[in-house]
């Protein structure tokens, strides 16, 4: 198996049950599954492996989904993706020159971050002003570069107002889509996409596929109030599992 050069199958298997656990997340709520999968694949690849494999499997089920996000997502969503594109590079770049220790606490750290945003975001009916619509971008750029994990700033953007599931679900897939898809280009600039990555992504899809068509079955069958529950309950889940990793590293 010299195309698996480098992976070892147990790394395969773990990367392949935590791939289906993410996607089904992904399918339910919307997002989570980098935030699930980076810091799992970052315990066995280094940090910028795992951000760059993440990538390539978020891209390969949002082009799946691309016609449905396109139609159901707010306007917003189109801002903020092209704001994710012109920030990505400039955060793989700051993750390339990171110690591999540091880098894997930051990451934790930005999981924290995401339950405690949403925590804090309110239920306006009214879309955020531009700043707002601005720094959501460029953070969520510099964070999908850098981590891998564009959703901390995007999740409470949509989620915490008052919008219909299906248009908060379509936005935060597309902008993370585009995410992918500038984070893969960035690593392949900045010389750090390797071919084995790209390998091991298409090796996870299957059960990125499978995963994510059974969370969305299973969100078709909740309402929005046990929607948003479900959201809160995996950025919590999410927050708890970084800061067990933060206080036994």
């Amino acid at each position: 198996m010299d195309l698996l050069a480098g992976f070892t199958w147990p790394e395969i298997a773990i990367a392949l049950a935590i791939t289906f656990a993410g996607a089904f997340v992904r399918g339910v709520a919307g997002f989570g599954m980098a935030i699930i999968l980076v810091p799992v694949l970052a315990l066995a690849l280094t940090p910028v492996e795992a951000v760059l494999v993440t990538n390539a499997v978020a891209l390969l089920v949002g082009l799946s989904e691309a016609p449905r996000l396109l139609r159901d997502a707010e306007r917003s969503a189109v801002a903020i993706s092209v704001l994710v594109a012109i920030a990505t590079a400039p955060g793989l770049a700051l993750l390339a020159i990171t110690p591999a220790p540091m880098a894997r606490m930051l990451i934790a750290l930005v999981a924290i971050s995401a339950f405690f945003a949403i925590l804090r975001s309110g239920r306006a009916a009214a879309p955020p002003g531009p700043a707002t619509t601005v720094f959501t971008g460029l953070s969520s750029g510099l964070l999908t570069g850098f981590a891998g994990m564009p959703g901390p700033p995007v999740v409470p953007y949509y989620v915490g107002r008052a919008v219909p599931r299906t248009t908060a679900k379509a936005s935060m897939l597309l902008i993370f889509t585009v995410a992918a898809l500038a984070g893969l280009a960035s690593g392949a600039a900045l010389g750090v996409m390797h071919w084995r990555l790209a390998l091991l992504g298409l090796l996870l899809f299957p059960a990125v596929l499978l995963g994510n068509a059974l969370g969305n079955a299973a969100s078709a069958r909740i309402g929005d109030t046990a929607w948003r529950g479900f959201v809160a309950l995996v950025l919590a889940a999410s927050a708890l599992a970084a800061l067990v990793k933060l206080l036994q590293g």
